[in-house]
């Protein structure tokens, strides 16, 4: 194969065509852009954000991945493979399940079949699947597979293998992310918002071991392919694995950056909802327990109308506790 010297310049203009990706893609964004239409017609509103980040951070990295120049210079450089399998393990996944996909298509189904779709992700064996230490060891696994065994190999000399791992890593890195974003309750209840940042801190480590391995390795991975396939431009094997590595491990950290601000941004939304519905809640308790003074008639006069309009509520204990209790919630409330 003889391609040109891979440079900055040429790297945007370099393209080829993946008709097993396009088809994923086109796939994805139709059911996709299904769903957002079905609820627009249905008079109910579906976030643009979310459609944009599914579109081009999701739908966008697979077509980068698959058709770019990555996809152009896999098979004579490693470097551009490795980019390229961490852009589907890990990038293209976060951007898929920033879309929520899964939610939108239980409110677009109709209720037969959204309702078998909730009993089908919240069984057990796909609870076990998702679950945040399970999905992130499959991970590692996943890569491993790919990276230190001769999988890699040989999907370099047969298309069909190749195009399996492009699904493999997609489907892979997808078990983890969209269960720990997404908005149906997919994860145990213990897995709150804290715990879920937590996990998504511990997958980051994880996710860096396979670029670490391969970057201070000594053994060439598929180095029989690269040796043979290299163009003469080209760094030796070793330094392009090197490269590689150090391409995954920095994709990796980055990666993990926007996925604990995007759990940090749920977590502060999930604390203003509960408060506000908690607030909500008092203050119906509060009007439904407002005292009927004696003597009043039912009808209120023409001048207490507007007084009337809005019950009188009953005054929190502290307002009116002379003790040394209620003197520190009063200053707490100034």
């Amino acid at each position: 194969m003889n391609l040109p010297d891979l440079t900055f310049s040429r790297f945007p203009a370099m393209w080829q065509f993946d008709g097993p990706a396009l088809l994923l893609v086109l796939v994805l964004g139709g059911l996709y852009g299904w769903g957002v239409v079905r609820l627009r017609r249905r008079g109910e509103q579906w976030s643009a954000g979310r459609t944009a980040v599914f579109a081009l951070l999701g739908l966008g990295t697979i077509v980068v991945a698959t058709m770019s120049a990555l996809a152009v210079y896999d098979e004579v450089l490693f470097w551009p493979a490795a980019v390229q399998n961490i852009l589907l393990d890990l990038i293209a996944p976060l951007g898929l399940a920033l879309g929520d996909p899964l939610s939108l298509a239980c409110r677009a189904l109709p209720q037969p079949a959204s309702a078998r779709l909730r009993r089908a992700v919240t069984g057990r064996f796909a609870r076990v699947l998702a679950f945040p230490l399970v999905s992130s060891l499959l991970v590692l696994v996943s890569e491993i597979c790919v990276y230190f065994t001769p999988y890699f190999e040989t999907a370099l000399r047969h298309g069909a293998l190749h195009q399996l791992m492009y699904v493999q890593l997609l489907a892979v890195g997808s078990l983890f992310v969209l269960p720990v974003l997404t908005e149906e309750a997919l994860l145990p209840k213990w897995c709150s918002h804290p715990v879920r940042a937590a996990m998504v801190f511990f997958d980051g480590l994880i996710d860096a071991v396979p670029g670490i391995v391969v970057m201070t390795s000594g053994t060439l991975v598929a180095g029989t392919w690269y040796t043979r396939h290299a163009p003469a431009w080209a760094p030796d094997v070793h330094t392009d694995q090197q490269i590689g590595g150090g391409a995954m491990i920095t994709l990796a950290e980055l990666v993990g950056v926007p996925f604990l601000l995007v759990i940090f941004v749920q977590w502060v939304r999930s604390e203003r909802a509960g408060t506000a519905a908690l607030d909500r809640r008092l203050d119906a308790e509060l009007a439904t327990a407002a005292p009927v003074p004696s003597g009043t008639s039912a009808v209120p006069a023409a001048s207490d109308q507007e007084s009337a309009a809005e019950p009188e509520r009953v005054r929190p204990w502290w307002e009116s506790d002379g003790g040394v209790v209620g003197e520190r919630m009063r200053q707490g409330r100034l």
